[in-house]
C-alpha cells in the first residue's frame, strides 16, 4: 500500500479525499430536534443521497473512484486490520454516549460491516434500537481533519453532538492502514487530547473546525475565528505547529461569530492561483472582521481585510469572484446558500451548488464556463470530456436538499493528498 498524506494548498490537482455519503440517521432527525443537530430544516434523505451521489460520480472521474474514499468503509476496514483500537473506541464512545453495559457487549458482537454502520447512524435495525444520536453533519467531512503539508490536525467539534465525529476519526486515523503510520511517526495532531490541549486558564475550551482552517502554501495557514473556532485553539495549535516547524506563518481571520459565517469557507474559497470566491462585505471591507498574521519568528502584522492580506503576502495578482456579484440582495442570499464554498479539483476547475445564479454570472464574466454535473458526467461519458484536459470551470450540482444542511462541496471534502506546488 503507497501510504502518501499531503497537501500544501487548496488547489492543485487533488488526488485523494474523505467523504461521507448522506446515511439513515439522517432521516431520523425531527423537526423538534433539527436546530439541536445543526440542521437548519429536516431533509428527504432519498434525494439528498442523489444530490450527492452525482457529486461523489463527479470526483471520480478526476481522481478515480479507488481514491474517494468513505468514511463508513474506512471505519469498516480500521474495525478489521484494528481489534485493540476497536475496543479503545468503544469504551470511548461508552464513556461519552453514556452506554450501559449491556448496549457495549451487543456493540462488541456485532459483525464490523453492521457495526460501522451503527457507529454512524447511532441505528440497529435488527432490534429497532435507537442506540444513539446521529451524527448528520459527518457529511461535512472538511471539519473532522486537515492536511498540513505532511501532517494531519484531527480538529475538535465546536458542538456536543459532533463529538463522535471527532472520536470516529481519531479512529480512522489510527487503525486504517493506510493512514496508520501518521501516529507512528508523530505526523498527527490529535486536538481532543486534553493533556496536550487543555482549556486556557480562564477555562476557554479548544474548539477548532476544518473549515476554519486553509493551507496557502507551505508556509501560510489561514485558520479563521468564527463561532465554531476559539482563540483559545488557535494559539495552542499555533504553538505546535510552529515547535514542529510544520508553517511559518499562522493568519487569524476573526469574522463575525455568526451562524451564516460559521466557518471562514462560508465567506471564501480559492479556486485558482489568482482567483477567489467571495462574500465581499467581510472580505473586501472588512466589516466585522480583521487579519492578523503571527510569524513563526515572533512578530506579527495586522491587516484590515482578507483582501489586503492576500494582495500583500500571497499574491499580488489575486482577484476576487464575488457571490451574488456583489449586488445586495443577492450576494447575502448566495453567501447564505454556499456561493463562496467551493471544491477545487485543480487550478480553475472547482464544483459548488446550481442555485446561485448572479455568482454564475460572475464566473462568467471572469472567463469560466459553468456546465451542471449531469451534463458533465453525460459529456464524460460519450468522450466529448476529457477531465484530464479540463479548464476554468464551474461545475454545479442540484443542491435542493444538500443545501438544508447548511454546507457546500468544500464542506462535503477532506482532502488528504494533492500534488504538490512546483
Amino acid at each position: 500500500m503507497n501510504q502518501r498524506v499531503y497537501s500544501d494548498s487548496e488547489i492543485y490537482p487533488l488526488k485523494k479525499v474523505i467523504i461521507h455519503s448522506p446515511d439513515e440517521g439522517i432521516a431520523r432527525i425531527s423537526p423538534r430536534r433539527a436546530e439541536e443537530l445543526l440542521f437548519d430544516d429536516i431533509v428527504h434523505l432519498p434525494t439528498m443521497q442523489k444530490e450527492h451521489q452525482i457529486y461523489r460520480e463527479v470526483l471520480h472521474t478526476f481522481v478515480g473512484e479507488e481514491n474517494v474514499l468513505e468514511t463508513e468503509q474506512l471505519i469498516l476496514e480500521g474495525l478489521n486490520a484494528a481489534p485493540d483500537i476497536k475496543i479503545e473506541l468503544l469504551t470511548l464512545i461508552k464513556e461519552f454516549e453514556e452506554l450501559p453495559s449491556q448496549t457495549v457487549k451487543l456493540l462488541k458482537e456485532l459483525p464490523n460491516e453492521i457495526l460501522a454502520e451503527v457507529l454512524i447512524s447511532g441505528y440497529y435495525k435488527n432490534e429497532d434500537l435507537i442506540v444513539f444520536d446521529p451524527i448528520p453533519n459527518f457529511i461535512f467531512t472538511r471539519d473532522i481533519a486537515i492536511t498540513i503539508n505532511d501532517h494531519v490536525v484531527i480538529t475538535k467539534a465546536s458542538k456536543y453532538v459532533r463529538h463522535r465525529e471527532n472520536l470516529l476519526t481519531r479512529f480512522i486515523f489510527h487503525a486504517h492502514p493506510y493512514f496508520s503510520f501518521l501516529n507512528t511517526q508523530n505526523k498527527l495532531i490529535n486536538l481532543n487530547l486534553v493533556d496536550e490541549f487543555p482549556p486556557s486558564k480562564k477555562g476557554e475550551p479548544i474548539s477548532i473546525e476544518g473549515g476554519d482552517m486553509m493551507i496557502l502554501n507551505k508556509d501560510y495557514l489561514l485558520i479563521g475565528c468564527s463561532e465554531r473556532t476559539t482563540d483559545h485553539a488557535l494559539q495552542s495549535l499555533k504553538k505546535v505547529l510552529f515547535e514542529r516547524n510544520i508553517v511559518k506563518n499562522i493568519v487569524e481571520i476573526d469574522v463575525p461569530k455568526e451562524r451564516s459565517f460559521m466557518h471562514i469557507d462560508t465567506i471564501f474559497t480559492q479556486i485558482n492561483h489568482n482567483h477567489y470566491v467571495g462574500y465581499k462585505p467581510i472580505v473586501k471591507d472588512g466589516l466585522g472582521s480583521y487579519v492578523t498574521v503571527h510569524r513563526k519568528s515572533g512578530g506579527m502584522v495586522e491587516y484590515p481585510s482578507v483582501t489586503d492580506f492576500l494582495l500583500s503576502e500571497i499574491n499580488s495578482n489575486i482577484e476576487f469572484i464575488w457571490s451574488g456579484n456583489g449586488e445586495s440582495p443577492y450576494q447575502e442570499r448566495e453567501q447564505w446558500t454556499d456561493g463562496c464554498n467551493l471544491l477545487t479539483i485543480k487550478p480553475g476547475v472547482a464544483l459548488t451548488y446550481d442555485r446561485n445564479p448572479f455568482t454564475e454570472k460572475a464566473f462568467i464574466a471572469m472567463g469560466y464556463n459553468v456546465i451542471h454535473a449531469t451534463n458533465y458526467l453525460a459529456e464524460v461519458m460519450a468522450k466529448n470530456i476529457d477531465p484530464s484536459k479540463l479548464e476554468n470551470t464551474i461545475i454545479t450540482l442540484s443542491s435542493s436538499e444538500l443545501s438544508r444542511a447548511r454546507g457546500g462541496t468544500h464542506c462535503m471534502s477532506c482532502p488528504v493528498l494533492r500534488e504538490a506546488q512546483g
